[in-house]
């Protein structure tokens, strides 16, 4: 059975535990303590070196990174909706990948890490990453339910957990209407799952 080595408040660990249920894959969810930095022991660190989490162990394969898993659940276990592999569209939905890595990380991810857990980041600067990012997806959302295709894809799942959770990074999405509704129809999705603050 498929192991989901995690931690509860992660948004990247959310993401994962998503998809999972997004497809229904059955698998087994073993949680770790991240105040004793649990994920840090050696035990984990043979998993994944950067000491980070989630960690998905499916047999003899073993996947760090959450957006490398969600592309290997899609592939492994979902269809071509969640990702294609035509060129074009493959693109479409990695670019989402990027920026949720990137702008989405740096703007309401750190001021999320900032205010919740006391981690020392120029907070100011995600603040304005923030606003960034969420102006760019609330004009995207204009004219579409969700990120690209007419469909949700991995592209939703790797963004959606730390725009969603904006708000415990001091950052309200009030004024993104487009935004708002794309979280809620996420939340409609057969098999959908939240978390702490969600």
């Amino acid at each position: 059975m498929i192991k989901l080595y995690h931690f509860e408040l992660s948004g990247n660990c959310h993401k994962v535990r998503l998809m999972l249920s997004l497809l229904g894959v059955e698998h087994e969810q073993i949680l770790l303590d991240f105040a004793t930095k649990e994920h840090k022991s050696s035990k984990y660190m043979k998993l994944n070196p950067f000491g980070q989490l989630p960690i998905l162990v499916d047999g003899d394969i073993v996947v760090r990174d959450s957006h490398a898993i969600l592309i290997y659940l899609a592939q492994r276990y979902g269809n071509e909706n969640w990702l294609p592999t035509d060129a074009q569209s493959t693109s479409k939905v990695m670019q989402w990948l990027f920026t949720a890595a990137n702008y989405i990380r740096q703007g309401p991810e750190f001021a999320r890490l900032y205010h919740l857990f006391q981690i020392p980041l120029d907070v100011e600067l995600a603040t304005e990453k923030a606003a960034e990012v969420l102006k760019v997806f609330d004009e995207h959302l204009s004219d579409r339910q969700w990120l690209e295709l007419n469909r949700p894809t991995i592209a939703d799942v790797a963004c959606f957990p730390y725009i969603a959770l904006a708000p415990d990074g001091k950052i309200s999405l009030d004024t993104y209407p487009n935004v708002i509704a794309w979280v809620e129809r996420i939340k409609q999705l057969p098999g959908y799952i939240g978390m702490p603050g969600l």
